[in-house]
């Protein structure tokens, strides 16, 4: 509550549920000036207000009335010191999550952007050490629509590294973040046996042996990587020189590998195949439209059957790749499917699971797009119709457990419980076609559904497969 002292009247707390802070207070605070408007949050809220029916613990309100106490409330907020840190939480759950600060903040991407949460769950959870590899497309723009960029630092100064590349290139770009870092680290490990002597055994083991397969370790890490540049201080031999120049190289860093369908499905899936068939520490998450939404909404390999898109005006007459499949054929890449309007839960255990793979991941996530004519406001929403129909089954593919004698394939959601008829036509993308050409749109969807039957049949088995 000290810390609440000069907060202006209109700054609304309440006491923290966290058990771990409870002589903390809880807030929810907006910076009215970056807001977009997209309702998104007050749709997934579950907070009723039970004073007032229908209201819920945020709301959308006009801006002009509340804009000059809500910038000062953001300006205070802003200025309240972080409280969750590595140590004080389990960060396996959603609720505790929503405390780590976002190293992505007011992107440039349309009202209520079905990509943007997952990059801002990945800088919570990993962004003080990414290092990120973007292909061309819409998170390229909204990424770094120069001079200014949604990445951010954190109170110690650290945030993701972010570059971007071509569209035919990126993955083959990321992993040669990779082989970098991975070089990098071997040699600053080899000064540290060169140096041994003069730094001191117990540090350079601790160093050379450090447990880092959890944010505590790595916290540990780091305050030993400050120890080591402390005894080097001063000392200008060209050894020491550049192990100081590569010290943060012996921390953890995490390649994540960005960008849409058009990329990973199309233009960049023979780079995307190499650099997946290498067995590198790479993550990969495709943030999936089923269409090039940058370029206005031509069809893609990832476009599903039936629907419209530029090039495919009459409908697309071919299924979706199914690149989860082709990936988990390798069957040393993690793979997995997520949908974070459908399983939260889901979307942050396979993002945590392929992080800390240590091989090469694929994580393939459903993003609504304003190119589906759908109400932006209602995305969330229909990306749980998606999986309900069992158009878009949510699972899991993790090689390690095999070696437990388990399955490695893990089906997330429950059969389809409506049809896809139910899902598709709430998006203008397969509604033209039904309003022009019935018969068509009927046979299509026809057609669909019986594909996703079969693919469900499919998943069922997989998940019950003997080891």
């Amino acid at each position: 509550k000290a810390e609440l002292v000069g907060a202006p009247e209109s700054f609304k707390v309440s006491a923290s549920r966290f058990r771990e802070f409870p002589d903390k207070q809880y807030t929810l605070q907006v910076s009215v000036e970056d807001c977009t408007g997209c309702q998104l949050c007050v749709e997934v809220c579950p907070a009723k207000n039970k004073q007032a029916v229908g209201r819920k613990a945020i709301n959308m309100e006009p801006l002009i009335p509340i804009h000059d106490e809500g910038v000062e409330n953001w300006d205070f907020f802003t200025k309240l010191p972080e409280t969750a840190h590595v140590d004080t939480l389990k960060w396996t759950n959603v609720k505790n999550v929503q405390l780590l600060q976002p190293l992505f903040e007011f992107s440039g991407a349309c009202a209520g952007c079905g990509e943007t949460p997952y990059l801002k769950l990945i800088s919570q959870l990993f962004g003080d050490r990414a290092i990120i590899a973007n292909a061309t497309g819409c998170s390229s723009i909204y990424g770094g629509n120069l001079p200014t960029t949604p990445w951010a630092v954190n109170p110690q100064g650290r945030g993701p590294a972010w570059s971007n590349s071509l569209f035919e290139d990126n993955a083959e770009f990321g992993l040669g973040m990779r082989v970098t870092l991975d070089k990098q680290t071997e040699y600053a490990q080899e000064l540290l046996e060169r140096l041994r002597d003069e730094i001191g055994t117990e540090l350079v083991d601790a160093l050379l042996t450090a447990d880092q397969s959890d944010e505590a370790g790595i916290e540990a890490q780091r305050r030993r990587v400050g120890e080591l540049r402390a005894k080097l201080e001063g000392r200008d031999e060209p050894a020491v020189r550049d192990l100081l120049s590569l010290a943060d190289k012996l921390v953890k860093k995490d390649v994540w590998i960005v960008g849409g369908d058009g990329w990973a499905y199309d233009i960049g899936y023979g780079g995307l195949d190499h650099v997946l068939a290498s067995g590198r520490n790479v993550n990969v998450i495709v943030l999936d439209t089923e269409v090039y939404s940058n370029t206005g909404g031509q069809s893609s390999k990832a476009t599903p059957l039936g629907a419209v898109a530029k090039f495919a005006a009459s409908g697309k007459r071919t299924p979706k790749k199914d690149l989860a499949k082709m990936a988990m054929d390798y069957g040393y890449v993690y793979v997995a499917r997520v949908a974070m309007g459908a399983s939260d839960t889901q979307t942050l255990k396979a993002i945590q699971e392929a992080e800390s793979y240590d091989g090469p991941s694929l994580i393939i996530a459903y993003s609504h797009c304003i190119a589906h004519g759908i109400n932006m406001a209602k995305g969330m929403e229909q990306q749980r119709l998606a999986v309900e129909s069992g158009y878009w089954p949510l699972y899991r593919y993790d090689p390690r457990l095999r070696k437990e004698g388990k399955a490695p394939f893990q089906l997330d959601s429950k059969p389809p419980k409506i049809h896809f008829r139910d899902y598709a036509l709430n998006e203008t993308r397969y509604r033209m076609l039904a309003q022009t050409d019935p018969e068509s749109s009927e046979a299509l969807i026809a057609e669909a559904q019986e594909a996703i039957n079969a693919r469900w049949k499919e998943l069922e088995y997989l998940a019950a497969e003997p080891v």
